[in-house]
């Protein structure tokens, strides 16, 4: 599998293993519920679990007092409004000095509710807190050569990007969504995983602006299958996401004539997905075009730059002591959590084994919670 990772790869397996890291902390310190816990009949209280990237990219923009909701536009496109008011993380509400008998939306208030409030007190330290970890686990030299590489090449970014990657879709994303900025050095407080966030999503953008696809389904669903088909239900463990964010990708990758979905004849009620001819096509080009958007970053930033970033990025993931795999050593779930149970026992034991095969080779950040593998 080593062999087989790009840069966008590692930088996605890295990124995610921190946000399982930083997102089962969290869960044991902020107050929640979780659906697989209510249909086991648990009782629980605070608010429906979410992902970091619905803290980086939204919640750490609300504040107490209120911000007007026109303020956190780019906010709402990267996340799931309606999701965080369902869940019970902000209320949206007119501004109660305001006289206008009917205010427009745009000018009402976002609030944290109670349990809003308590998981950005959560949320706020614990990046922090991870890289921390990360120093102890991988050594102090490991994280800086991690830190500095990342900081040479997002240093050179014409775009301003967020802390994290927006949710998911098959489509190509606008390069013009992003705003221009003047290139410059990258501030030294920016938290590791918005780090990995922006050069990834970078790259993400420049492979997009030659693909009608995503990176999210050329570099999983798209990348694993072939012409003589897999079992669906063994692709999420292939690509390292959820049974939920495979299925939404064969759904495209049917719909626009590059995947057949069928009965698998070796098994009763399976089902086979395959790819035609146009899907043969489909992944050729994913692959060109991945070479091709790191060749140029190679012309951009300089061969010594990627060659550093990802010399740092394979040492990470693939480093291992007598306990076995160190990137392992943070993603065990905690006990009675949502990943130690089924249906994504398979997924953790398999990210514990080998995190460098079980891993996503990108992330697809789930509208129901904002979960990188999909959740």
């Amino acid at each position: 599998m080593a062999g087989e990772r790009s840069l966008s790869a590692l930088l996605s397996q890295a990124l995610v293993a921190f946000t399982i890291e930083f997102d089962n902390e969290a869960a044991t310190r902020i107050p929640h519920v979780t659906t697989l816990a209510r249909q086991a009949g648990e009782g629980g209280r605070g608010a429906w679990l979410v992902s970091l990237p619905m803290w980086a990219n939204f919640m750490r923009f609300v504040d107490e007092e209120g911000t007007p909701l026109r303020e956190l536009t780019e906010q709402v496109q990267l996340t799931n409004l309606r999701g965080l008011l369902r869940w019970g993380y902000i209320t949206i509400a007119p501004d109660g000095a305001d006289t206008r008998a009917e205010p427009p939306r745009g000018d009402w208030l976002v609030r944290p509710t109670r349990w809003g409030r308590i998981a950005q007190a959560v949320w706020r330290p614990l990046d922090a807190v991870i890289e921390r970890r990360w120093v102890e686990r991988f050594g102090a030299g490991a994280i800086a050569d991690l830190r500095g590489a990342l900081g040479v090449v997002a240093a050179s970014f014409e775009l301003e990007l967020p802390h994290y990657l927006p949710v998911a879709s098959v489509y190509r994303q606008d390069p013009e969504r992003w705003r221009p900025r003047v290139p410059a050095p990258v501030e030294d407080g920016l938290e590791l995983s918005a780090l990995l966030a922006r050069v990834l999503l970078a790259f993400a953008v420049d492979y997009e602006r030659q693909s009608r696809l995503s990176l999210a389904l050329g570099a999983n669903v798209l990348r694993v299958l072939d012409q003589d088909g897999l079992r669906v239900r063994d692709l999420p463990l292939a690509v390292g996401v959820s049974k939920e964010a495979v299925s939404v990708s064969l759904g495209f990758l049917a719909r626009t004539g590059c995947a057949v979905i069928e009965p698998d004849p070796a098994a009763a009620r399976t089902k086979r997905a395959r790819l035609t001819a146009r899907g043969l096509q489909a992944q050729a080009k994913h692959r060109r075009l991945l070479a091709a958007t790191e060749t140029a970053w190679r012309a951009r930033h300089g061969t010594d730059a990627l060659d550093a970033l990802e010399g740092s990025l394979r040492a990470l993931i693939d480093a291992r002591d007598e306990r076995g795999s160190l990137l392992a050593l943070g993603l065990v779930p905690p006990p009675g959590s949502w990943r130690a149970r089924k249906p994504y026992l398979a997924q953790t034991e398999a990210m514990l084994a080998d995190p460098g095969a079980a891993l996503p080779h990108h992330p697809m950040v789930s509208h129901r919670g904002g979960y990188p593998d999909g959740s």
